[in-house]
């Protein structure tokens, strides 16, 4: 047996030592990845026929050419990761290559091969930090696999043995491959990277690159679980972008090359995902964006493959809203796959969702509900249950984000930048309760819109599920427990959230303190400017528009703003923000609920407030 064999099977997991496509699998000629020989002129056509994608696949072009007096890419490592690089060289490559293959030109086809050449002469593509060889070997793939008619002899062994030695052989190494039992993100990038790389070089190491074919549809399956049972990726927006397109790439590269995808598109949960990824953006555009997001949304190629795969154009209707906004998508460098996958779906064929609210369990179990998909002035509110414990996730069991009016009057941080913490000496990747990651501004419940009970952190071990909801229009509510979140400071912590009339946000907190006088905090980040009007309201004001919190307490509370501008120099600045809400002390042995109606007009009278075992509920 070979050694590089041996290596790669001492490297699988168990569940991945049943090979899935047979010994001696052969593939057709080059091009053979998401595009084969000849599907150029089906492409043009559609194209042409369509004026948004006619202006899509110009758009495409127009940075093709941009791109053509750029530098060559070199090996700079920014802290532990060359990243960047990696990404910037898929987009380029891709690009460059799409542009070729449509076009004919030989502009695009000489700068990709210069870019590929100078690329493949990095001493390495960072193994340490795989995702970078994963990212880098997807991008040298496509762009080796789409122009191998055109490269030299010698273009095509300097960049294939590139492939194969700096990208494919560096994932047999047990240092390197930890991903492939990992049920997050990284699992997902980097098999779809390494079969990439795997389909590019097939001819040349035909057994190797079946085995690694192989173990990714067996490793992949276990990210994939994590969509169970209803779609929500537990990692949040961002990452939904990041792994779920990487997935669809894996899948959608099987299916073209070997016309199936080896049941991975039937597994459950992952067809549901659009939904999810749909009903995360609010009327504003901006998203929910728990966990280690960030604060902007933008198109998503993947979501027209599942556009496609489920039939259900109107999935697409965020995206037809970002095609239509007049916004360069082109730094997204996967975006040529939208021309690859956008099954000839016209803009004015796609509708509006009929369902104002979506809910998904899991591990970080989520709701959002809406008053309207067309009214950019509709109510919005997207709220999460889950645990600290998830991957990337914050101290944000109960939080909530919300809109009205076109403001998002509550807000999420998301994510700090890795590196700016990271180069400071942060550990940011510990989850234990004493872990440095919860000492970062952004990351704890202090400024997330949940409570803080007694100045505590939340319990890493807790977990709130989502217990209840209810679709009724009148009254669409999502309740999570989140006693568990608590432990040692509150004997019971339920929250319910609904969107009453379509015209206003109610939230509910019934809790027990347990035998102890207890301090319980409410917080609510906004990017508005807040005026304290009463001994229970504030007021919220911008871009003219209005918000009232009002509270509704069994017991005095005191209305409170807090800073959000931390000492810590590793900190990011948080300019143009401010926590608001207050502080009520209850006795040993309280037991109560409060309410906290969030208003965008000021004539709204809230109806009486039920508790929330009473609150209606969908089946």
């Amino acid at each position: 047996m070979k050694l590089a064999t041996l290596l790669l099977i001492l490297s699988l997991p168990a569940f991945a030592r049943q090979d899935t496509l047979p010994k001696g699998t052969t593939v057709p000629e080059h091009p053979r990845i998401l595009l084969l020989k000849g599907e150029e002129t089906q492409l043009r056509e559609a194209t042409a026929a369509d004026p948004a994608w006619q202006k899509m696949h110009k758009a495409i072009l127009a940075e093709s050419d941009a791109m053509l007096s750029l530098p060559n890419l070199e090996r700079k490592v920014e802290g532990r990761r060359l990243l960047g690089v990696s990404r910037e060289c898929i987009r380029r490559v891709f690009y460059l290559s799409y542009a070729w293959r449509t076009t004919g030109e030989q502009k695009y086809f000489a700068r990709a091969e210069a870019e590929m050449l100078g690329v493949a002469a990095f001493a390495d593509w960072n193994p340490s930090h795989f995702l970078d060889v994963a990212e880098m070997t997807l991008g040298m793939a496509i762009g080796y696999d789409w122009l191998y008619g055109r490269l030299s002899a010698a273009s095509r062994k300097t960049i294939s043995d590139a492939i194969l030695e700096k990208g494919v052989k560096t994932s047999l190494e047990t240092k390197n491959n930890g991903w492939l039992r990992a049920s997050h993100n990284w699992n997902q990038v980097c098999n779809a990277g390494m079969m990439y790389g795997a389909l590019a070089i097939y001819e040349q190491q035909p057994e190797l690159a079946l085995q690694i074919i192989n173990r990714g549809i067996a490793s992949i399956q276990l990210p994939m679980k994590d969509y169970l049972p209803d779609g929500a990726y537990p990692e949040g927006y961002g990452y939904w972008g990041y792994g779920t397109s990487f997935n669809v790439l894996f899948i959608s590269a099987l299916e073209k090359l070997f016309g199936k995808d080896f049941g991975l598109t039937a597994k459950p949960g992952f067809l549901q995902t659009a939904a999810y990824l749909e009903n995360m953006t609010g009327p504003t555009g901006l998203p929910f964006n728990y966990s280690d997001a960030g604060n902007g949304g933008g198109l998503n190629a993947a979501m027209f493959w599942f556009a496609g795969k489920t039939k259900d154009p109107s999935l697409l209707w965020v995206e037809k809203s970002w095609m239509e906004s007049g916004k360069n998508h082109t730094r997204d460098r996967l975006l040529p796959a939208i021309m690859l996958w956008n099954n000839n779906i016209r803009l004015s064929s796609i509708k509006p969702p009929s369902a104002l609210m979506w809910t998904g369990a899991g591990k970080n179990p989520v709701a959002m509900m809406r008053t309207s998909w067309t009214d950019k002035n509709a109510i919005f509110v997207g709220m999460k249950g889950g645990s600290p414990s998830v991957n990337h996730a914050h101290m944000d069991a109960g939080s909530f984000v919300m809109e009205s009016d076109g403001v998002r009057w509550a807000m999420d941080f998301g994510m700090q930048d890795y590196n700016s913490l990271e180069s400071k000496g942060v550990k940011i990747w510990g989850s234990a309760q004493n872990s440095q990651r919860w000492e970062v501004f952004r990351y704890n419940n202090f400024v997330h819109n949940t409570l803080t009970v007694n100045g505590h952190l939340q319990s890493v071990e807790g977990n709130a599920p989502i217990t209840a909801f209810s679709r009724a229009e009148n009254f669409m509510q999502a309740t999570t427990d989140i006693t568990s979140l608590y432990k040692g400071d509150l004997e019971k912590a339920i929250r319910g959230i609904a969107v009453v009339n379509k015209q206003y946000v109610l939230v509910r907190d019934e809790v027990a303190a347990p035998g102890k006088e207890t301090l319980i905090r409410w917080t609510l980040l906004t990017p508005a400017d807040v005026k304290i009007t009463g001994n229970n309201t504030a007021e919220l004001t911008k871009n003219g528009k209005s918000l009232t919190l009002k509270v509704d307490a069994p017991l005095p509370v005191e209305m409170k703003t807090w800073s959000t501008q931390s000492d810590k120099d590793y900190d990011a600045p948080n300019k143009g923000t401010i926590l608001t809400g207050f502080e009520m002390k209850v006795p040993a042995g309280f037991k109560g609920a409060i309410n906290v109606f969030l208003l965008p007009r000021k004539d709204i009278q809230p109806a009486a407030v039920k508790a929330l075992a009473e609150w209606p509920a969908s089946k």
